[in-house]
């Protein structure tokens, strides 16, 4: 191939490629948070990357005239399919299917990667890996979502975030939505403000971001358009008034609309059987919470950490919501002949690991293998011999695969490596017996390297490791 014409190695925007520390830590984090989502009585479920594209259906999507435009959709014969979005949608489908053989209420937990053709950047990805739980039946909805609350709090913890590193954000749709039957407001206009509300505590936004959405448009710094709900200066006026209030008593005085008050009602019940348990001080309420997806329909949920981190170009960002999620009744109902309404939360893998990497609080174990260094080509029977004794007292092992190297290429490939320790023996070892082991973390000008009998091996490898 011509040197003009070879590939330039290069990522799509929102692509990551992870790998070292930071695939170590986040395959760290998904062991801790499926031992706990067992822990708390949920079973896994996996279901494939596409799906048909009018049963994953349009949530998503912010542009009316073009549902799909957030998602990646391909023709598959005369269908369409897409790739997920989230694992609510899948988990929808596959309750309809089989849901005759489920136990009522099903408690799932899923960890896989979901894709979304949306704009990259602090933290955000194209694809990216979530971990849901999700209660599907029908159960009292203050002992499912207190316990989602009680979820959470325990996950994000036994992943090292400390109590006042974070906070669990609750509200509910039905007081919004309360307000907007009260202002009269279209149906056709409705989900524009909801997703206008939802985009308050966005990076960027605030209340005049949220005004500029619920009235005609708002152009963000970059100069883009994104078209408003079109409301009436007092219709924005009113909904910018209800999302200054921060007290559920308050609320609860101000707002008579009897959805309104329903949805108070059942933060309230929340609140209370979250306060039978160990982590009420976690969790508050956040009337400006409501949750873009279309499909929610009550309570809501969104978990946001209490410091700031800074991108890969030192530049202070704000990560956004960790864990997320809320109450569906619908989303189900959408196929023939099921009724099962279900409750359920999301944390971002990536968005948690980029955070965990900021405060480096977490211990991570690269258990990095001992390098076994090929002096001599004709003892290379003895080198496997050593390396099986090692393999087999579960010790994290290699032999070097280029006995032509010297020793120097050898030691530079291990030091790259980060290996902890080499393996040197050379005629006077096996003539003698013996092991010589070299540690290559031990402080330079020090003597790093130790010669012991054959049998001693295992006993003088657990000293440095």
């Amino acid at each position: 191939m011509n040197k003009e014409n070879k590939l330039i190695p290069g990522l799509p925007s929102g692509f990551e490629d992870r790998w070292n520390k930071k695939l170590i830590l986040k395959k760290k984090l998904i062991n801790i948070i499926e031992n706990n989502f067992v822990k708390f009585g949920f079973e896994p479920l996996e279901t494939p990357s596409f799906e048909i594209s009018e049963n994953i259906g349009s949530f998503l999507a912010d542009d009316d005239s073009n549902l799909m435009s957030d998602v990646f959709s391909f023709k598959d014969g005369e269908k369409s399919i897409t790739l997920r979005y989230d694992l609510s949608s899948p988990l929808a489908r596959f309750v309809a299917q089989n849901n005759q053989e489920l136990p009522l209420p099903y408690k799932r937990y899923a960890i896989q990667n979901v894709f979304r053709n949306e704009k990259a950047g602090n933290a955000r990805y194209r694809e990216f890996t979530q971990a849901d739980c999700d209660i599907v039946g029908n159960v009292n909805p203050a002992q499912a979502n207190a316990e989602l609350c009680n979820l959470i709090a325990s996950t994000l913890l036994s992943c090292g975030l400390k109590k006042d590193q974070f906070v669990i954000n609750i509200s509910n749709r039905k007081i919004v939505q309360g307000l907007i039957k009260d202002l009269k407001i279209s149906d056709d206009k409705k989900l524009k403000v909801m997703r206008a509300i939802d985009k308050l505590d966005k990076p960027g936004f605030g209340l005049r971001g949220v005004e500029d959405l619920l009235k005609k448009e708002r152009v963000d710094v970059s100069g883009a358009v994104t078209k408003g709900a079109n409301l009436t200066d007092d219709e924005a006026s009113q909904i910018i008034n209800f999302l200054k209030v921060k007290n559920l008593k308050e609320l609860k005085d101000n707002l008579k609309n009897p959805l309104s008050q329903e949805g108070i009602k059942e933060l309230e019940n929340l609140l209370e059987v979250a306060s039978y348990g160990d982590y009420l001080g976690q969790i508050k309420t956040n009337f400006t919470i409501v949750r873009g997806l279309a499909y929610y329909d009550g309570f809501c949920v969104e978990t946001n950490l209490n410091f700031k981190a800074t991108n890969n170009k030192g530049k202070e960002v704000d990560i956004g919501s960790i864990c997320s999620g809320g109450q569906y009744n619908k989303l189900i109902s959408r196929f023939k002949g099921v009724d099962i309404p279900g409750t359920g939360m999301s944390i971002g893998v990536d968005r948690l690991l980029f955070a965990m990497l900021q405060l480096d609080q977490i211990k991570v174990d690269e258990k990095k293998p001992v390098i076994i260094c090929v002096m001599d080509e004709k003892y290379l029977k003895d080198y496997y011999e050593i390396l099986k004794v090692l393999r087999d007292n579960n010790i994290n092992s290699e032999i070097f695969l280029d006995s032509k190297k010297n020793l120097g290429k050898q030691l530079t490939y291990a030091n790259k490596k980060q290996c902890p320790i080499a393996v040197i023996c050379g005629e006077n070892e096996f003539k003698d017996n013996t092991i010589t082991l070299k540690n290559l973390l031990g402080v330079k000008g020090e003597n790093n390297q130790v010669t012991f009998p054959k049998e001693n091996l295992i006993d003088e490898i657990k000293k440095f490791i």
